[in-house]
């Protein structure tokens, strides 16, 4: 399986002045293949440490943070020589040993000759005491579920999603319904690797839904693991919401949807380590399409979305029955399986800022409004073929903005002021813009 982050642990490798890299990810987005294939490819060996099912290795960093000890340590146990140069060293599940992060702090400033890649539990990272963490001293790197271009990929459709990035749309209108279909079939299977395995093995739509049950409980199971036993109950009412946030019509999260007459106050950390162990995305409202976006964002008024599009079809209950009915699929809840897609693609861009757009009385919303470098872009979501839009057409004639775009079930198309770009197209017309 072919993932575009391999690209960016080659340049890692490659750039002169490497810190230690942190592989940042939802639990379950392939994060330890990705090192272990990066080691195979890159390097002529690789130590991996699993920090978690080594219990002899959680009191490596206790004494103290001596890189020379700590790689002697490790070859002693391996029984192999670790060469700076040509060895990758992978600590895995680094939040289960004490002191494992802040050594990173350490290998930057005393042994920068060793390329150290670890990954392991946002959550467990986020909420991990009695440990400084090396700020400034390494690298990040996001790992997210396979975007639709990957999925094509894994798909061996690697030709379209090369016409794609040459932007041949009037080639790919011959392609369009193939294309379509292949969409619907990802908003249903998601990102997540091992379930992208499995339709690619079964095409079987019921074996897809078990596993990703299976990772929606281990995501809870992490909750119990990690949180504080107070939070607990919090962090599963929020993440047992989210579908019901995302069908109603506007998508901005209520607390009163999680409990009647449930508060800000008594939700918000839950939230925010939601968002920092990666599995739930969020997007704040901004009150003007003003560079830089972030300076207009209300922290109070957002929207949250799942980390994957299959999980939240899974969660939602939803039917493999909507797969051959139209459009079904796509205006299924609302839409929110559409706009959920368009996140996790956006996200996957390293843009700037994402947050979407609603005037003061909330009667007028665009979808999306993101800042890529000097730009602030409007996108516009709609799940059928109806592009008409009144709170677009307005934000426009309001704003002016430099590019504005729609993204439909229609093939691609622009006029004078808006591209309209087919869903499965977003991706590759954002990175030509």
């Amino acid at each position: 399986m072919k993932r575009a982050a391999m690209r960016q642990l080659a340049e890692w490798k490659k750039s002169k002045i490497h810190k230690p890299l942190i592989l940042r990810g939802a639990r379950q987005t392939g994060k330890t293949w990705l090192l272990k294939e990066f080691g195979r490819l890159f390097f002529q060996d690789t130590v991996y440490i699993n920090f978690e099912n080594e219990p002899r290795f959680r009191d490596l960093f206790k004494e103290d943070f001596d890189t020379k000890r700590i790689i002697s340590t490790i070859q002693l146990f391996y029984g192999k020589k670790i060469v700076a140069k040509t060895t990758l060293i992978i600590f895995d599940e680094i939040q289960a040993a004490e002191g494992a992060l802040t050594s990173l702090k350490y290998f930057c400033e005393n042994a920068p000759e060793y390329y150290i890649a670890a990954a392991g539990s946002l959550l467990g990272i986020a909420m991990h005491e009695n440990q400084s963490f090396p700020v400034g001293k390494v690298s990040f790197l996001d790992l997210y579920p396979l975007s639709f271009s990957e999925f094509l990929v894994a798909s061996g459709m690697e030709m379209l999603l090369e016409a794609m990035f040459r932007q041949e749309w009037k080639t790919l209108e011959t392609f369009h319904g193939e294309l379509m279909n292949l969409l619907k079939t990802y908003l249903y299977v998601g990102g997540m690797p091992e379930v992208v395995m499995k339709w690619l093995e079964t095409h079987d739509y019921s074996e897809v839904r078990v596993v990703q049950h299976e990772i929606l409980r281990s995501y809870q199971a992490d909750f119990s693991k990690h949180a504080p036993s107070g939070q607990v109950p919090r962090l599963d009412m929020v993440w047992e919401s989210l579908p019901a946030q995302l069908a109603k019509e506007n998508k901005k999260f209520v607390y009163g949807v999680i409990r009647e007459g449930a508060r800000a106050k008594d939700f918000e950390l839950a939230i925010m380590w939601l968002c920092n162990c990666g599995i739930v995305l969020k997007s704040h409202r901004v009150s003007t399409p003003k560079m830089p976006l972030k300076a207009y964002q209300d922290l109070a008024v957002f929207k949250l979305f799942m980390v994957d599009v299959g999980l939240l079809g899974a969660s939602a209950g939803l039917s493999a029955a909507a797969l051959i009915d139209g459009n079904r699929i796509m205006t299924e809840f609302k839409g929110a399986l559409t706009e959920q897609y368009v996140m996790q693609e956006l996200k996957t861009l390293n843009l700037d800022y994402i947050g979407y757009w609603t005037n003061e009385r909330s009667t007028s919303e665009v979808d999306f409004v993101i800042q890529k470098e000097n730009s602030v872009i409007p996108i516009e979501v709609k799940s059928g073929e109806n592009l008409r839009s009144r709170s677009f057409t307005l934000f426009c004639q309001n704003f002016s903005p430099d590019k504005a775009l729609k993204t439909s079930a229609l093939p691609y198309r622009e006029d004078k002021t808006v591209l309209n770009v087919p869903l499965y197209g977003i991706s590759a017309v954002m990175k030509g813009i």
